[in-house]
């Protein structure tokens, strides 16, 4: 069977931690800035890990 080909519009939007853990951009933070109040925009800015149950399908997109 031939080698996994990575998916490379998971692999631009994803990144591997030290840890192994995978990060990820909060959705919601592309555009439409101004009906959004300060506070969501600054939980928007911060990058959040992927969660468990959705690992083992993004570990398979980005072959790690």
């Amino acid at each position: 069977m031939p080698k996994m080909k990575t998916h490379k519009g998971a692999a631009k939007r994803l990144k591997y931690t030290g840890t192994g853990k995978v990060r990820r951009r909060r959705a919601g933070a592309g555009h439409l800035f101004i009906s959004k109040s300060s506070n969501r925009k600054r939980r928007l800015r911060k990058s959040t890990l992927v969660d468990p149950s959705n690992m083992k399908n993004v570990r398979r997109l980005i072959s790690k």
